[in-house]
């Protein structure tokens, strides 16, 4: 039964759309309809600037965390602890909220694999802001990290949790595969540069 609460708590908690409520609340504006389209902390950093765009992306790490803190001491094991994880990240991508639609899940599982995997993300945000600093597209950034995660989760991962690696896959891959466009526009040298504001 507690299994069953967390499931619906951590969906719907995954499920908030920030970027769409934020734009709409503070700027009367659906940040889909501007810029990349997308309603993550990049694109509404971009048009609604920087202090709303940051606020999106913490969020987006919080919707994360917390819901995987709270569960934790209402479930039992590791697979559930990490089913739950998997759950919010496709809650985030595949909102109730906005037409089974959402962002591209990089921030919201960085605050569940914050929780689960700390030390991993540690160097994952190292990787992140070295590719970041180098080229500074953040989708290339985010699509390295993505793909850098099962690995690490492989090296680092002490427990052996099988569970946990196999999220790191999916994840990893899902992220990526989130990324079509923008790869595509990398490809073709018409990916925009990140600039601060």
């Amino acid at each position: 039964m507690n299994f069953i609460i967390m499931l619906i708590l951590c969906y719907f908690a995954g499920a908030i759309p920030s970027g769409v409520w934020i734009g709409k609340i503070f700027k009367g504006i659906d940040v889909r309809d501007y810029g990349s389209k997308n309603s993550g902390a990049t694109n509404c950093y971009r048009v609604m600037g920087a202090k709303l765009g940051i606020a999106v992306l913490v969020v987006d790490i919080l919707k994360g965390f917390l819901p995987m803190l709270i569960a934790f001491k209402y479930v039992t094991g590791p697979f559930q602890t990490v089913f739950l994880g998997m759950v919010i990240i496709l809650a985030h991508t595949y909102s109730c909220f906005i037409n089974f639609k959402g962002g591209k899940g990089v921030a919201t599982s960085l605050g569940v694999f914050l929780f689960l995997a700390p030390y991993v993300i540690l160097v994952l945000i190292l990787v992140f802001f070295t590719v970041f600093a180098m080229f500074r597209y953040v989708s290339l950034a985010s699509i390295i990290s993505a793909g850098a995660l099962p690995i690490l989760v492989f090296i680092m991962d002490k427990s052996n949790n099988i569970y946990l690696f196999v999220l790191s896959l999916i994840i990893g891959v899902f992220v990526i595969y989130r990324h079509k466009t923008n790869i595509e526009r990398l490809y073709r040298g018409t990916e925009t540069k990140f600039k601060f504001k």
